[in-house]
């Protein structure tokens, strides 16, 4: 037997704020909540937890992204009809971790071609929807939101100006992967605010005509967005 074949695998190295995402589902399974119960504050959880403001918030990120919460502004945090038991939400966060770069480098390469053709091929109509999703991300975030649903409008709105269906398609076919990746990237401080100003950049070379600065803003703001904590500490 050779010397490597004696021990066993190493062991995985558990990161902070996965052992407080299965603290916090050990918590939601051991108190019997439901789908729409809410989580205590997050000043108060943190305290619970002994952990900083920064670390419960990047794990009730990585919960959400595995569908377990869902942080709604103005009503705190609840619980989702998905939530499973809390033995198999390391397991969950980790694998959505193992495949984010994949994700990214495949929105990338769809995006920035989408943006291209926007540039050249969008309409009046068009750009009025380009135009109508920053500025419903723009007045969520003002409000303190996370601007989710309108960063998700803004790239249906850009792909739908490429009028590429076969592109359109694709998009649809990643969409529930590019949410969880959403979901992480304006999770994390000061983020919206940055994608938004993305956006802007995009709608602009669109706006322009201009495919080759369409294609660079886009690739750009991909870039931005995918510096995400989960992948950072992974490395």
């Amino acid at each position: 037997m050779s010397e490597s074949s004696s021990f066993p695998p190493r062991l995985l190295r558990t990161r902070l704020y996965e052992q407080v995402a299965g603290q916090i589902s050990s918590w939601i399974d051991d108190n019997g909540l439901q789908a729409g119960d809410k989580l205590p504050p997050e000043r108060e959880l943190a305290q619970r937890l002994g952990v900083s403001r920064a670390t419960l918030s990047q794990a009730l990120v990585a919960l959400e992204v595995v569908g377990v919460v869902e942080v709604r502004h103005g009503d705190g945090t609840v619980v989702t009809a998905r939530h499973q038991k809390s033995s198999r939400i390391v397991e969950a966060i980790r694998s959505h971790a193992d495949r984010l770069p994949e994700v990214i480098e495949t929105r990338d390469a769809l995006e920035t071609k989408i943006a291209s053709l926007a540039a050249v091929r969008r309409t009046d109509d068009d750009l009025a929807r380009i135009d109508d999703a920053l500025a419903f991300m723009a007045a969520d975030i003002e409000a303190g939101g996370r601007g989710v649903e309108g960063d998700e409008r803004f790239h249906g709105a850009v792909t739908a100006a490429s009028h590429s269906l076969l592109l359109a398609r694709l998009m649809d076919e990643i969409g529930d992967l590019i949410k969880e990746t959403r979901l992480e990237s304006l999770g994390q401080p000061g983020r919206p605010q940055d994608s938004l100003a993305g956006h802007r950049a995009i709608a602009e070379a669109i706006r322009a005509g201009d495919p080759a600065a369409a294609a660079e803003a886009m690739h750009a703001h991909v870039a931005m967005v995918s510096d995400v904590a989960i992948i950072r500490e992974a490395q």
